[in-house]
């Protein structure tokens, strides 16, 4: 398994620890899927997130920051994250907000 798969896996378990839930987006040459989507598409309270996952000095390429800032415009959370410490920080905030 890949270290990006590994960190998918961890992100994965942990929203659904804390009660939302997610859906692994496969990207690559898929003719049935829409290019860009994020890595993860998750609801958690009541709110969209798509997080895109990368290697720690990895950045998205520029369609997937289009349709990151698409999620945000809409009024979903939007979020590059290389870590599962940087999800958690994210989910707090979201419960913060409530």
């Amino acid at each position: 398994m890949q270290p990006e798969a590994r960190i998918v896996k961890k992100i994965q378990a942990l929203i659904a620890r804390k009660g939302g839930r997610c859906f692994k987006i496969h990207g690559g040459d898929n003719p049935f899927q829409e290019a860009g989507i994020p890595d993860i598409l998750a609801c958690y309270r009541g709110r969209f997130i798509g997080l895109e996952v990368k290697q720690p000095g990895e950045e998205p390429s520029p369609l997937q920051r289009k349709v990151l800032s698409e999620i945000d415009r809409a009024g979903g959370v939007a979020a590059v994250v290389s870590t599962v410490g940087e999800v958690a920080l994210l989910l707090a905030k979201l419960e913060r907000k409530r």
